[in-house]
């Protein structure tokens, strides 16, 4: 995979790691039977991926690579 050069951004690890944080959230307060807990570090995973499409917008995401076009062998 480090060869693919995928997720290597500040984007890509500022969205996992804010969504990592959220799911500790959840997990902590699933374990105390505590819903609203459970549902606040939902919105704290949901708010990381807001956070990397931000950050991907502002220019600090991978570019989008496109395929490139056939070459046409002329006679």
């Amino acid at each position: 995979m480090s060869a693919s050069d995928h997720g290597h951004t500040p984007a890509a690890w500022t969205g996992v790691t804010i969504a990592f944080i959220g799911f500790c959230i959840s997990g902590a307060f699933v374990v105390m039977a505590k819903p609203g807990g459970f549902w606040a570090g939902m919105v704290v995973v949901a708010l990381g991926g807001v956070v990397g499409l931000i950050m991907r917008s502002m220019g600090m995401g991978q570019a989008p690579k496109r395929a490139p076009k056939p070459q046409v062998q002329k006679a």
